[in-house]
């Protein structure tokens, strides 16, 4: 089954209180019709199985054969990433599934985000271009590839590094870019020599960059070609947003969507089991994540502490466990 427009998106039951706030702005924000795929993290989507035969709209991606393709692959192109004790993003190469299927034009957004706005544009700039991005990642490289490497300005000129770079939380691209071939070629690259320039900590993002650039793909950054009083940020580690009926604006104008980009799992469901812990646009989370639900949405009888404080006081356990100075 080929649908023509979709949103995809990469879950298991450690993000699945972000997934359903997803999964609600969607249905708010695009219609309880729009189709959405979500990829499997890993095998640990009982949860989700569970909730989402409420939703005829949502759907598990199936095809083992594809899922397999594209682990061999992240194992041959960066196998350190795979290390389950070394990076929690083990399994975010999984979205890539998306370009073997099921829509022929697709936009992924991690479980992590939010739709504030339709996504008509995105959908409409897929007719021009091979791959669009929202964000300003292309401000810094240096979570993307290995800036001293001196081999990175042999294979992309520096104007490329400067304007197309981007976040991999979310985009939009097309079904059959990467087919057996052109995967075998890029693995071909890397083991020569250009795995090199690739950041060594983020996951599947300098991976995914990488080969959207080597392939020369036609891209298109709103966030870079806009004019400045058209674009809006798009993380929530801005702080400038103004709420409006449940919707972000960026000094007017409406965001497409927000990134609780560095607002970890452990701390979500911490929250939602009714901890008072801070984050910024709390209350716009946990009013996408109840929305079928509201009476279930926390009641917070504590003090509230601050997300800094929260990072900072589990950092010292951290460290003292490896002290064997448990707390």
């Amino acid at each position: 089954m080929t649908d023509s427009n979709g949103i995809c998106t990469l879950a298991n039951d450690i993000v699945y209180d972000q997934l359903i706030a997803l999964l609600n702005s969607i249905e708010i924000i695009l219609g309880s019709n729009t189709p959405v795929c979500i990829y499997p993290f890993d095998d640990q989507i009982q949860q989700i199985k569970s909730e989402i035969v409420n939703r005829p709209n949502v759907f598990i991606y199936e095809d083992s054969a594809s899922i397999q393709r594209w682990d061999e692959f992240m194992q041959a192109a960066a196998p350190e990433r795979l290390n389950r004790k070394k990076f929690r993003l083990y399994g975010a190469h999984r979205r890539f599934c998306a370009f073997d299927g099921p829509f022929a034009n697709f936009i992924y957004m991690d479980a992590d985000t939010l739709v504030m706005n339709s996504l008509d544009a995105v959908f409409q700039q897929l007719e021009r271009s091979d791959f669009v991005v929202y964000d300003f990642q292309f401000r810094d490289p240096t979570k993307v590839y290995n800036i001293q490497s001196p081999k990175l300005l042999e294979i992309f000129e520096q104007n490329r590094i400067d304007s197309e770079i981007f976040c991999s939380g979310f985009y939009g691209s097309k079904q059959g870019f990467f087919d057996h071939n052109t995967r075998d070629w890029l693995l071909t690259q890397l083991q020569a020599g250009d795995a090199e320039i690739l950041y060594a900590g983020a996951g599947e993002q300098p991976l995914l960059n990488y080969m959207v650039m080597k392939m020369g793909m036609n891209s298109y950054n709103f966030a870079y070609s806009l004019p400045d009083a058209e674009k809006t940020g798009c993380s929530v580690t801005s702080q400038h947003f103004k709420e409006q009926d449940k919707i972000l604006y960026d000094k007017g104008n409406r965001l497409t969507y927000i990134h609780y980009i560095g607002v970890p799992p452990d701390l979500i469901r911490r929250v939602c089991a009714g901890e008072n812990i801070e984050f910024s646009y709390r209350d716009l989370f946990l009013h996408y994540r109840y929305l079928r639900e509201p009476s279930q949405r926390p009641i917070f009888s504590e003090l509230p502490k601050s997300y800094t404080e929260v990072s900072k006081s589990n950092l010292l356990q951290r460290v003292l466990r490896k002290l064997n100075l448990n707390v």
